[in-house]
Order: C-alpha cells, then structure tokens, then sequence
C-alpha cells in the first residue's frame, strides 16, 4: 500500500465555522489535502465553543477538525489581504462559508480572484444561495430542515420532531466535498479552476427526494410516521416481552410470506385482502402493527433474535451512543484510532471509504492558531513583520 494519499500535493484554504464547511475540509483532509484553516483571533472557530464533551472540548468540533493546520486572521483588517493573497497563491481550493455579501466586500468572489488566480477552484456554501429572496436569511440548520421539508415528514401524527444530527448541515458538506472532487478532476482537463455554490437547502433538498416524488403533482405527501418508515411496512420498531426494541424490514413479498410463516407463524395472513401487498399493509399498519405485536411480546429479544436470523428477516437493535462505541462489528472492522487534540489524545473513527491504495491522512486538532507563525514564515515574511502582525492585531 502506498502512502501517497490522492490529494496529497493539494492545498485547501478554508474561512470557515460551525460544521458544513468544516466537515468538508475535514473529508479532504483524510485524503490527503493540506487544509489551513483560518480561525478568528483568540477565540477561533465559535463551534469550539459549542459544549465541553470531551475532555473539555467541542464535540462538534473534534469530529469535524483533524488533520487541519490552524492560523487566525483578521479577514477585515486592512492588512490582512496580503497575507491572505500570499496564501492564495499557493492554494487549489479555496472553501468558505461567510455570508454571501460578506465574500464580495472582502473580494473573496471567484469573480474577483479568478483573473489572478486562474487555476483557482472557489467552493462557496451557504444557507440559501447567492441571490434569491433567500439569499440574506440567516440559515441555522434547524431552520434549514424546515424549510427543506424535513420537519413535515419527521416525527408522529401530533409532534414534528428534528434530526437528532445537524443534517442541513452535513448535507451542504458533503456535497460540497463531492464537488470539490469533481472539480479538480475538470481542472486536470481544461486547465482553469471553476466556482461551486452549495447551499444547504439545495442538498437537503436533493436528500428530500423520496418525499417530494411521493407527494409529486399534489398528491399527499408521506405521513410523520415515527420510527415507522412512511410508506413500507412492517419496517419499524416493536417491543419484546422483555421490553426491548427490536427494528425489523421487510422489502418484498417473499420476505413477508416468510415473515408471516416463520415468525408470526399466520400463513393465511399472506392472502389477507388488507394485507396481501405493500400498499395495503402500509394502508391497514395500525391493525397489522397490532397483530405482529402480540407475537413480539410473547417472545424475549434474545429468542426473537434467533427465530429471524433462521428466517433470514433483516433486523437490527436500537443502540444508544455507548452501544455505538462499543459496536462488535466497528470492532471487527477496526474502525477506532487516536487522534491528538489539544486537550490530549481521543478516540475516533476512520473515514469510512476504504480505499486498498492509500492510508487516511489522519492528524491532529489543532489549537486556535497553532501554526499562525509557521505558515506566516512560509509565506516569506521576516520576524519583525509577525510581530508587527500580533501586536496591530491582524493575527
């Protein structure tokens, strides 16, 4: 296996905050890439102030932030923009997440810089776009995935419910991963670097995509099922004699004949005219429901457990945050490593898209500014000039 990772070689500079931009920088990063992120004096990335979960730290932050190379800088200070068009100049791909009419007053447009920087890829994300009525709304992404359409479906028939995740959030990032993929690819070709705008309703609504099929020209649209998938059923949760949850799919009709035959042991139910095809069972759950959790509670997890392994039934437990941890098959797959952080070292997991050619890059999270000096040294600045910096307050 090689250790030359696929973006090694590649630098990313990144004005970013929160979580879209960072965890897209951050899967860049395990491939390879160079990402220097730039963080507000003193107290950095506002994300790292978010909650104290682990060993004092951010958890958002942890998950979003190794393998980073952190300098702060005052972007709105008059000197900053030469330290800013030095790091330009030596950068592939420039990734921000600023307020749209933040990136024009500092000249960060890929308009404004594609002239002096040609092979420059410019990757903007934001909430809503960059023009539209939207453009200037502030985009949490709670708000995001009411306005995406998330929260309508989500939740039961009295309570819309959120994501437990920042979904909006990770959407935008991931796509904007994926097109800065693609975009190197096309710079390879044409020789020029290009624009990408992500916004977060945009990839939530490309992830909204079931729904929005389901409910196509009018019709309605997927009912707030709870832990009940909408429109396929039985898939959801029962509860065991022992009162544990047990989530359970089905996918077919062979899998329900075998369902109805080897595990609620009621083969008629299979030519049940409320029954007998998807559709129907979805339409008439509140009476299946009834009959499927009379069998499950009549029966342990653990011999339940037994019974659809023999059948062959697709189910899984619903495990809390330790249970996760603690996974047999994450462990089997080796999945955990270490990673330094300035608080000492943590657990985490590897990037999950295996590649048999490369290693993950994957490093540590750095302190707010650790390498401000170091890279302001690369950029050809002389020691009395990174004084004066520190002491004007521009880093």
């Amino acid at each position: 296996m090689t250790n030359s990772a696929p973006l090694s070689g590649i630098t990313i500079l990144s004005l970013e905050h929160a979580i879209a931009a960072p965890l897209c920088t951050r899967q860049l990063a395990d491939l390879g890439a160079r990402v220097i992120k730039v963080e507000r004096r003193d107290t950095g990335d506002f994300a790292r102030h978010y909650d104290e979960r682990v060993k004092g730290q951010s958890s958002h932050f942890i998950w979003t932030n190794r393998s980073k190379q952190s300098i702060t800088l005052d972007i709105k200070h008059a000197e900053s923009k030469d330290i800013l068009l030095r790091l330009l100049a030596g950068t592939d791909v420039l990734v921000q997440n600023l307020a749209p009419s933040a990136t024009a007053k500092l000249g960060l447009t890929f308009q404004q810089l594609h002239a002096r920087f040609e092979q420059l890829i410019v990757c903007n994300i934001s909430g809503y776009g960059s023009e539209g009525p939207y453009q200037n709304k502030k985009a949490y992404d709670l708000l995001v995935q009411a306005e995406a359409g998330f929260l309508s479906i989500t939740g039961t028939d009295g309570d819309m419910v959120k994501s437990g995740i920042s979904i909006a959030d990770i959407a935008a990032g991931t796509q904007a991963h994926s097109a800065i993929l693609a975009a190197l690819i096309q710079r390879s070709k044409i020789g020029k670097g290009s624009n990408i705008e992500i916004s977060m309703l945009e990839a939530m609504v490309e992830w909204m995509g079931f729904p929005l099929y389901y409910a196509y020209q009018g019709a309605p649209p997927p009912a707030r099922s709870g832990a009940d998938h909408a429109s396929i059923y039985p898939y959801g949760a029962f509860t065991t004699s022992d009162d544990k949850v047990m989530m359970i799919g089905l996918q077919n009709e062979r899998e329900w004949e075998v369902f109805c035959r080897d595990i609620l042991e009621q083969d008629s139910l299979t030519s049940d005219s409320r029954f007998c095809k998807n559709a129907l069972r979805s339409e008439h759950r509140h009476e299946l429901r009834e009959i499927i959790q009379r069998v499950f509670s009549s029966m342990t997890f653990k011999r339940m457990t037994v019974k659809m392994d023999a059948a062959q039934i697709a189910y899984a437990n619903v495990n809390d945050m330790q249970a996760v941890w603690d996974h047999p098959q994450l462990k089997a797959l080796k999945r955990m490593v270490q990673t330094e952080t300035p608080a000492g070292t943590v657990e985490s997991f590897l990037p999950p898209g295996n590649n048999s050619s490369y290693e993950p890059t994957l490093g540590a999270v750095p302190r707010v500014g650790e390498l401000t000096r170091l890279i302001l040294e690369e950029l050809g600045f002389n020691v009395e000039q990174i004084e004066h910096f520190y002491a004007d307050g521009v880093v």
